[in-house]
């Protein structure tokens, strides 16, 4: 993702999460730490012609990465994007020297939690009312050892 993809994303993220988007700012914020020696964000985006379709972004800190973000749109649900997406976050992390991966995923959202499942995240707590202004909850969930996640994916997500 680079700073002329932000318009796009934004539009998609609106349209797929208009209660809780994020803003225009807080990708910028999140892409001024993705590049150069001392980069601790992942941010990549999917495109279809000319149509941006889906965009993903990891942060890493110490030895725990943590998915902020994965959006795909809706017609292209059920192609793959989103394991593509994740796949690449993962790299990311093992690349990050991370050893473990964490994330937040909408208790509503249960096409993303069965994604995260399939590359081995598990369930370890709530953080209640995480989503606002819905008031939300969120089910936070955790990969041990990135690095392994990748070999058993499949194309469905």
């Amino acid at each position: 993702m680079r700073w002329w993809d932000i318009e796009p994303v934004y539009v998609l993220e609106k349209e797929l999460f208009p209660d809780d988007a994020w803003s225009r700012g807080m990708f910028w914020s999140e892409l001024s730490h993705a590049r150069g020696p001392q980069a601790t964000r992942r941010y990549v985006v999917a495109t279809d012609g000319d149509r941006l379709v889906g965009y993903a972004g990891l942060a890493s800190g110490g030895d725990q990465a943590d998915v902020q973000t994965i959006a795909v749109a809706p017609s292209h649900w059920g192609t793959g994007l989103g394991s593509r997406l994740l796949t690449d976050l993962l790299s990311a992390a093992t690349a990050f020297e991370c050893a473990e991966v964490m994330l937040e995923v909408r208790v509503d959202n249960t096409r993303a939690q069965k994604l995260y499942e399939r590359f081995g995240f598990e369930p370890i707590g709530f953080r209640r009312g995480y989503y606002q202004p819905g008031n939300v909850d969120a089910l936070v969930m955790r990969l041990t050892d990135p690095s392994t996640s990748v070999q058993g994916t499949d194309t469905h997500g």
